[in-house]
């Protein structure tokens, strides 16, 4: 069995234990009568929804594309989103779906370096916007967060996205630093893995020069002439976590409640930042259980885990299935996700 279905059925197995048993510790008489008064057409906009949030991302990611002169089709650029997302799906950290959207842009000739700006960028967009709402959100739910595990994990998370963010702002402002540091540590894995020929080494050396100065020259391209794009980019980004975070809203909707939309809302940016630090594939158990203990401040325990069933199937088991199928239709992606993730016995 290879590492690729591994992660799969690990991230499947963990999650449907995880929903299997809070619902098992919330199921009562009253969930038996939620559940005969469902309306599924309010599950069914939400599903709908969130197919609609592929093609948003899509063309966010075509923005941001086009402001950098490269112009994909739009439907290429849905499948990209959608393959990256499954593959982030199954991955510890979901750490795998950014390198394939920098593979299949690449292969829609875009440089690795430009490329590997606009998946940075897009990333920075959304912890732009989650944590611009973090104050709000942690002002809503203040009560909740006196707990030391979650406040722990909010500092994790908080963290380590400064981490990340100290070392964008360190490479665009020291590119050259950042190059030796690559050629150092290059030149040590070579002979770690096994030495290569200096011209070899010279060829790699040269290839990473030539990318960093695409991701720094994207960059700075996106603040200065590509501001349109920067902005459009942002508008979709809105947009996108707006339709998301609605979903919660429909779910409950359909289970008949009269939910909050600020308290919705708030919720799920607390729980995007929870999300930041699991190591499973998918997030999975961390996502499930963190979701339980957010969503129990507002949503009647009798259903709560059947909200956490269904927000869950819909923001997380609806992408590998959707991811699965459109990654099976592009044969040569499944190869290069297979490569990306690596064969084991």
């Amino acid at each position: 069995m290879n590492r690729f279905t591994k992660w799969l059925l690990a991230s499947l197995l963990i999650s449907a234990f995880s929903v299997a048993l809070i619902t098992g510790f919330t199921f009562d008489e009253a969930t038996i009568e939620a559940l005969r008064k469902i309306k599924p057409e309010y599950i069914f906009a939400a599903a709908l929804l969130h197919i609609i949030s592929y093609f948003i991302w899509g063309f966010r990611n075509r923005a941001l594309c086009k402001a950098l002169g490269y112009d994909i089709k739009p439907l290429k650029v849905v499948e990209i989103v959608i393959s990256s997302a499954f593959v982030a799906g199954i991955t510890p950290s979901s750490a795998g779906g950014e390198p394939l959207r920098v593979h299949m842009l690449h292969q829609n000739n875009i440089p690795v370096g430009k490329a590997t700006a606009i998946v940075f960028g897009e990333r920075l967009l959304d912890a732009g916007l989650i944590f611009l709402s973090l104050p709000f959100a942690l002002y809503m739910f203040g009560g909740l967060l006196s707990s030391y595990k979650f406040s722990t994990v909010f500092l994790l998370a908080n963290l380590l996205v400064f981490i990340i963010l100290a070392f964008f702002v360190y490479c665009l402002k020291k590119p050259q630093k950042v190059k030796r540091a690559l050629h150092r540590l290059v030149g040590k894995g070579s002979l770690y893995f096994g030495a290569r020929p200096e011209a070899a080494l010279t060829r790699v050396f040269e290839q990473l020069d030539r990318e960093l100065d695409h991701f720094h020259a994207s960059f700075l391209f996106f603040v200065s002439e590509g501001r349109k794009g920067l902005l459009r980019g942002i508008a979709y980004t809105c947009v996108f976590w707006g339709v998301e975070y609605s979903l919660l809203a429909l779910i409950l909707m359909g289970l008949n409640q009269t939910p909050s939309l600020p308290i919705v809302f708030a919720a799920q940016v607390l729980l995007s930042v929870l999300m930041v630090v699991p190591a499973t594939p998918g997030a999975s158990g961390v996502a499930e259980f963190g979701a339980a203990s957010i969503f129990s401040v507002f949503v009647n325990s009798s259903i709560l885990g059947i909200t956490v069933l269904a927000w869950r199937a819909l923001t997380y088991h609806l992408n590998l299935l959707v991811g699965a199928f459109v990654s099976l239709k592009l044969l040569r992606d499944m190869d290069v996700i297979k490569k990306l993730l690596g064969n084991s016995s």
